[in-house]
């Protein structure tokens, strides 16, 4: 397949896109997907594959946004939620599948002593930043420059340099007395999944520790790095950690556990409790279930192979790359993956930042790779699922191929 039919004079998508500008600002309720002049509508999804509006299908790497580690419409979820459906959606009570769900986590990761569930990230980061001021008396959020802990404000914030720990202990230092939280995404996805160099989250923990500031390992993307998630394969411990995406199955979810002496302030049968936690669909059995089988499908010998697949995508891609004298490069762990349309040495998010020139370089990959049958973001950045084949990989790495020997 070649070529983007959703492009072409009376498309399907171009119709949607009219009507959805007349309701919707921008004609989208998630600035994420758009695309100009305007995105691919979708029609259905199955598997590894997303068929639009026109009747392409296209192999997808983005899975919406990494949550759909088993691609879409996987069986298992399927009639696991099917069965739900019947029991009942949401419910004014607590049922069995928000603790199952919550015992699975907590026994993959070692810093969660307990967890409490939200229907986004987002949400998962605002609720551990208030367990932090709660816990610590203190108001002021540090965070690294460039990362995205979610689509809110935090008029507070300090703002530290990845991959530095020099000039992070100094700023930590500088305002320990302020700070209630250090909010960390151990693989940084904005920037485009920079590696943390030897010993840095250690030495944040250490740090953190010392000073009496929580830190929150923003892992909403990163968890599916591992069985045990990041903190494992880093050698960490967070206070706090959030989590999303994959461990709903598919479904809006979000997460934050850690401490149990922080975790307490949520408790509502202890005296002295001061913070509330309420929401309609959290821990709504739908979710809870789809997300208990996602999990109990993640064995230890599925994620080597998401990780084995992944590396195939990044050693073929840098491969392309060198043998056709590219100033390109790739980077990400495991299932992840992200392409850079320029050479530089990636250690911080300013040294990810694209130039204009970079940018349009990507954005016309980003359209032709659409035409060749295959979906990344806009940026270029992309994971693995379970349904996929050392084939579809492969397809992959051929397409993008003959899209740099005839780009600009």
């Amino acid at each position: 397949m070649v070529g983007n039919k959703y492009l072409e004079p009376g498309a399907r998508s171009a119709e949607l896109y009219a009507r959805a500008r007349a309701v919707l600002p921008g004609g989208n309720t998630r600035t994420t997907v758009f695309s100009a002049p305007y995105p691919a509508y979708v029609a259905s999804a199955n598997g590894a594959t997303v068929t639009d509006v026109e009747g392409q299908t296209r192999l997808d790497f983005v899975n919406n946004y990494t949550a759909l580690i088993h691609g879409h419409g996987h069986p298992r979820i399927l009639d696991a939620v099917s069965r739900q459906l019947t029991l009942g959606t949401a419910v004014s009570f607590p049922t069995e599948t928000e603790v199952r769900l919550a015992e699975v986590l907590v026994e993959r990761v070692d810093s969660i002593e307990r967890i409490r569930f939200t229907n986004s990230g987002t949400e998962a980061v605002m609720m551990a930043v208030q367990a932090a001021r709660a816990f610590t008396g203190r108001g002021e959020v540090a965070r690294f420059e460039g990362c995205y802990h979610g689509a809110y404000d935090n008029a507070e914030d300090v703002l530290l340099p990845f991959n530095q720990p020099d000039a992070v202990e100094r700023t930590l230092r500088e305002h320990a007395g302020e700070l209630a939280a250090v909010l960390v995404d151990p693989l940084p996805h904005r920037p485009g999944f920079i590696d943390p160099i030897d010993d840095f989250l250690p030495r944040v923990r250490s740090i953190t520790r010392e000073l009496g500031i929580v830190l929150i390992s923003d892992e909403i993307i990163s968890f599916r790095l591992d069985y045990a998630g990041p903190q494992d394969r880093y050698g960490y411990q967070a206070d706090l950690t959030t989590l999303g995406k994959i461990i709903g199955g598919g479904f809006p979810v979000g997460a934050f556990g850690g401490r149990a002496d922080i975790m307490n302030a949520f408790d509502p049968s202890r005296p002295g409790r001061h913070l509330t936690h309420g929401g309609t669909f959290n821990g709504n059995p739908v979710t809870m279930v789809a997300g208990y089988e996602a999990m109990a499908m993640l064995t230890p010998a599925e994620f080597d192979r998401l990780a084995s697949l992944g590396e195939r995508v990044r050693v073929g891609l840098a491969n392309i790359i060198e043998t056709r004298g590219l100033s390109w490069q790739v980077t990400g762990q495991a299932s992840l993956f992200k392409l850079h349309g320029h050479p530089r040495h990636l250690v911080d998010y300013p040294s990810s930042v694209p130039t204009a020139a970079e940018q349009s370089a990507v954005g016309e990959f980003y359209m032709s790779m659409l035409g060749e049958g295959f979906i990344l973001t806009p940026d270029l950045c992309g994971a693995v699922s379970t349904p996929m084949t050392a084939q579809n990989v492969d397809d992959m790495i051929a397409a993008a191929d003959r899209v740099f020997a005839t780009a600009r």
